[in-house]
């Protein structure tokens, strides 16, 4: 599949209101054109750079955003869990956990996603970086690919440090006795996945989309993201998309 077509079909599998974030491949695209053609306007090259730097700066304000609220999120979900390990057995606090639980999946799904939202629009911009200076004979790739290794957007540590504390997080609210008796209650089963279903289908479109990005393949060269290490239960993901209801409150693994 074609990248173009690609990133168009991860942005209609992502969340609605990350939708306008991601990499306006397609007006980049048409600009990369409108420089190679052949009567190119003089200004063409200026307002495709003007465009790329107006991309960076977005993909940066939406990483920042959404990495400070995971840290706020992230520290209330770690004092909710530890006042629910403190309190006495109690209608109140069962409900609480269940509310934990829940959040604590979706919390982990939106930090996977967020990872792959980094990892395609890199990839985007290595793309049609490659393609403007294969169209222009130019040498633009290797100095703005350079500043973009250096870019909040492309720094993921901190967002990988959280989704590993995240899931310290789901062993601690999924104890092995509490996922059993969740496996042998089917109503409850039910309930969790039906909740849970939008943010774990969108996770599961992420992870499927950041293995095809960074798979080996023919055409992968010195700027491509290094491959991801094979996810254990990918056949297990794709059934699960298709198949009502998911699994209840799965551990989606990271890369």
């Amino acid at each position: 599949m074609k990248f173009g077509k690609r990133l168009k079909k991860q942005i209609e599998e992502s969340l609605p209101e990350w939708r306008s974030h991601f990499l306006n491949y397609k007006e980049l695209k048409r600009r990369v054109n409108a420089v190679s053609s052949p009567s190119p306007s003089p200004a063409a090259e200026a307002e495709f750079l003007t465009l790329l730097d107006a991309e960076i700066d977005k993909f940066n304000a939406f990483f920042l955003e959404q990495e400070e609220e995971f840290v706020i999120r992230q520290r209330e979900l770690q004092e909710r869990i530890q006042r629910a390990a403190e309190a006495n057995p109690s209608p109140a606090a069962e409900a609480e956990i269940a509310r934990i639980q829940r959040e604590v999946v979706d919390f982990h799904g939106e930090m996977v996603l967020l990872l792959n939202y980094s990892s395609v629009n890199y990839t985007g911009l290595a793309k049609i970086l490659k393609k403007f200076d294969k169209r222009t004979g130019g040498v633009l790739r290797l100095p703005v690919i350079a500043g973009v290794l250096q870019q909040p957007f492309f720094t993921t540590d901190l967002i990988s440090e959280l989704v590993r504390d995240c899931e310290a997080m789901m062993e601690a609210v999924f104890p092995p006795a509490a996922v059993s008796a969740a496996a042998r209650d089917l109503e409850e089963r039910q309930a969790v996945a039906a909740a849970e279903q939008s943010i774990f289908r969108n996770t599961v479109a992420a992870l499927l989309t950041m293995q095809e990005v960074r798979s080996g393949s023919s055409t992968v060269g010195h700027f491509s993201l290094p491959p991801m290490a094979p996810l254990p239960e990918s056949e297990w993901l794709v059934q699960s998309v298709s198949v009502q209801p998911p699994p209840s409150s799965p551990l989606i693994p990271t890369q």
